[in-house]
């Protein structure tokens, strides 16, 4: 008797343990889910023929300012390839070092110069994505907006066409469309 109260107490503990993991581990982490939504962004945007120097030329993601994904973006990318292109996360300081960029990544903390580097980033085969409520009004290209528990997405379709990026109608078809 004394054996059966200890193991039904012992499975108690690990049923709550396990139980308590499992909702830690489907906690809302807002950066993991838009570290996702940037690896996706590779998957459903055709970039212009001249964006890449190679057929095998990398599709490098550029977060520019202060790093708010930690180690999300890095796992969701790690080992992964589209169209035989291999994915690499870069952090840069500035704009000249995001030459080799197709995904930039605008960081909140570049809020008050946001214009600015939006027009200085401005070129063919760059996709510019950023979570700033006014980011796509100011003519980013992809917003991500924390909506709740949720992400909203906002697509500049003028900033796409300017970049000669073309923007999968499954993204469009969960997007709020901005000119």
């Amino acid at each position: 008797m004394a054996f059966l109260i200890s193991f039904r107490t012992w499975c108690a503990v690990l049923l709550v343990s396990l139980a308590s993991g499992i909702c830690r581990a489907q906690t809302f982490n807002e950066y993991q889910v838009k570290a996702a939504f940037l690896y996706t962004f590779a998957k459903f945007i055709e970039w212009p023929p001249q964006a890449f120097a190679e057929p095998s030329s990398a599709i490098t993601i550029c977060i520019l300012g202060e790093d708010p994904f930690g180690r999300f973006l890095d796992d969701a990318v790690r080992a992964k390839s589209v169209a035989d292109r291999p994915l690499i996360v870069l952090r840069i300081a500035n704009l000249p070092a995001a030459r080799e960029c197709k995904i930039l990544f605008i960081a909140a903390s570049e809020r008050r110069r946001m214009p600015a580097l939006l027009a200085a980033a401005a070129r063919p085969g760059l996709l510019t994505v950023g979570d700033t409520a006014e980011f796509a009004a100011q003519g980013g290209v992809i917003a991500l907006r924390l909506d709740g528990e949720r992400i909203r997405l906002l697509v500049n379709l003028t900033s796409a066409d300017k970049a000669q990026l073309r923007v999968s109608s499954r993204v469009l078809s969960i997007a709020t469309i901005v000119r």
